[in-house]
């Protein structure tokens, strides 16, 4: 594949068992690029090493005052020397292509294996590991790839010359044929402690990563409580770690460079100290001296891909054990319908007993921000994720299911959320995404412009003016406008910053509202959407949401009084289940528990006719 038709059309399934099966996995998706480079590097390889053939027959014709065969040999220099540009040349265009195609290849499985799993991820895995797999693994990973093609090579190239040797001068061909293996294979017994210090940085390198974002993340409540130095001093001594194991890790690779370089001098030494002594004995020209002079000195060019070889293995074996963990991440399988029509209808949660009517706006009262965290993700049809990462090698852990556990009994497996009938998790992944859309208490603005955040898949039913003026993002509008890239002062035009950080957080909460409505699915949670807007802008945001929601369904997760009475239903949950459903007003005078929780009293008390009568007009004024 070529790097103009990138990304692929389909990046493929991948074998993420273990980290050594990914990478073959891998490397089988490139045989067409790994054999183009094989080809080039092995006509770049054999020009190489032909070389010291027309030298040695160059000086034997000076020596013997031939100059025919001295311009033949010029001849052979100038046609090796245009194979060896042209054969560099293209083995580095197809080895980078089979980096980069490949890097690509893993970015996509990476962005899929994110949409598949979406929020669920980071609850999985730490932040500062997925920027490090999908960083420096991926690099890692890709230039084991590209060293690949240039290894083999530079081995048949190798095996090619130690053979010509003995058969050209069977003495010092044995020398440099047995030579040649043990130094390759020297470095062995020192791979082992220079991997797991190379592993031992990026540990930490990760860990550091992970503490900067969430740094970076709280910045603004760090200044607040005045914890910028205590962070700093965390971060500083973070750093100061990954700078003594990168020092570490670097020592044992230089020394290894180290033995690369003094073992092959030492063989040279050798075959030239004994290729002198035959010489001057008679047994072989000067001629032939200068040929086996110049193989034995060719030898020492692929030994370097051998160190690089190591190298690339040492730091991408760790790295595919890292990225086939995340790629091995999965949710229960499901979609076991192929109807492509989303459903529609009420939608119901066995686990709770919560139904919220087609059509009309219910709103759920939990009093726990978790309870109500773990109810909008099992009305998407997301259900919980407690298993941990899978270990490499072992067999992959079960979905949750119901049957007898290790003690005979019966597991239970969680009730799924039922739409119009469905039960959602027999209904396709994104044909379910299309029917529910949940937007939880912290949304996440992506980097761009406006017009690219309200750029989504949506029905058509409402556009992105209507969605911003029922979100009450007038203000927002004229704060981008001023701050807008061109003169035309369009607000659509201007850049948000990575996760809306210029903004303030009602800002933001408006700005993603503004965007859940233009999607306009057919059911909409909610999760406090309102929980950093003023109540002035609260109430208007309400009667927004009401209006341009008219005819969908809406869930709204919210102790707001004011979201509470302009919804058509309300529901209150205690302990998970539903306690009491009825309009706002009624559950206010028959629930104490529901008004404890509206009101925020530390104790619900039994109700009085003139108590609960104030507390209404309080609520509702």
């Amino acid at each position: 594949m070529r790097i103009r038709d990138l990304p692929h059309p389909d990046p493929g399934v991948p074998d993420v068992r273990t980290g050594g099966r990914f990478l073959v996995w891998l490397c089988r998706k490139q045989r067409g690029g790994q054999a183009k480079a094989l080809f080039w590097g092995l006509v770049h390889m054999a020009a190489m090493a032909s070389f010291p053939l027309p030298v040695g027959l160059a000086v034997q014709a000076a020596v013997d005052g031939h100059g025919a065969r001295l311009v033949l040999a010029g001849g052979l220099l100038a046609v090796l020397g245009g194979l060896v540009a042209v054969g560099d040349v293209m083995l580095h265009r197809a080895a980078v292509t089979n980096w980069i195609v490949t890097v690509a290849r893993m970015q996509q499985l990476l962005a899929r294996k994110t949409s598949e799993l979406g929020g669920a991820m980071t609850r999985r895995v730490a932040a500062g590991e997925i920027v490090a797999v999908s960083t420096g693994d991926l690099e890692r990973i890709g230039w084991f790839v590209e060293t690949l093609s240039r290894f083999g090579a530079a081995l048949v190239a190798s095996v090619g010359v130690c053979l010509a040797l003995v058969v050209y001068q069977p003495q010092l061909g044995l020398v440099v044929a047995l030579g040649t293996p043990l130094l390759a294979l020297a470095v062995l017994p020192l791979l082992p402690p220079a991997t797991r210090r190379a592993d031992a940085q990026r540990e930490k390198a990760g860990r550091a990563t992970e503490l900067a974002s969430d740094t970076v993340a709280g910045l603004r409540v760090l200044r607040g409580i005045g914890g910028e130095d205590l962070f700093l001093g965390r971060y500083r001594s973070a750093s100061q770690e990954v700078r003594r194991a990168a020092v570490r890790s670097a020592r044992m690779w230089s020394l290894i460079s180290a033995v690369q370089v003094a073992l092959p001098g030492l063989l040279l030494i050798a075959v030239v100290w004994h290729g002198v002594g035959l010489a001057l004995d008679g047994r072989i020209t000067v001629g032939e001296l200068v040929t086996i002079y110049g193989a034995v000195s060719f030898l020492l060019y692929p030994l370097r891909h051998f160190e690089e070889m190591t190298m690339s293995w040492s730091f991408s074996r760790p790295s595919a054990e890292r990225t086939a963990r995340v790629l091995a991440l999965s949710r229960p399988a499901g979609g076991r319908l192929t109807d492509p029509e989303p459903p529609s209808g009420d939608l119901h949660d066995p686990d709770s007993g919560l139904t919220a009517r087609a059509g009309r706006l219910t709103a759920v009262v939990c009093g726990d921000p978790d309870a109500a965290g773990r109810l909008a993700e099992r009305l998407g049809g997301h259900p919980p994720y407690q298993d941990p990462l899978p270990v490499p090698g072992a067999a992959p852990a079960a979905p949750a299911t119901t049957g007898p556990d290790a003690g005979g009994a019966e597991s239970p497996r969680p009730l799924s959320v039922v739409l119009g009938g469905t039960p959602l998790d027999d209904v396709p992944r994104g044909t379910a995404r299309t029917a529910v859309l949940v937007q939880d208490k912290d949304p996440v603005l992506l980097s761009g412009t406006l017009g690219e955040l309200l750029d989504v898949p949506a029905s058509g039913r409402v556009t992105n003016e209507a969605a911003l003026d029922a979100a009450q993002c007038g203000d927002v509008l004229a704060a981008l406008a001023q701050a807008s890239a061109d003169d035309s002062g369009d607000p659509m035009h201007t850049h948000i910053t990575e996760r809306g950080r210029s903004l303030s957080g009602g800002q933001r909460q408006r700005l993603a509202l503004a965007r859940s409505l233009v999607a306009d699915p057919e059911v909409l949670v909610l999760d406090e959407p309102t929980s950093a807007v003023d109540a002035h802008t609260e109430a208007r945001v309400a009667d927004g949401l009401r209006e341009i929601r008219a005819g969908r369904t809406t869930v709204l997760l919210t102790s707001s009084p004011l979201l509470l009475d302009r919804a058509d239903h309300v529901v209150f949950l205690q302990e998970g289940k539903v306690a009491g459903e009825a309009p706002h007003r009624e559950l206010l005078h028959t629930h104490p528990e529901y008004r404890a929780v509206v009101t925020r009293e530390p104790d619900p008390a039994p109700a009085t006719p003139h108590t609960t009568d104030r507390t209404v007009i309080e609520e509702t004024a």
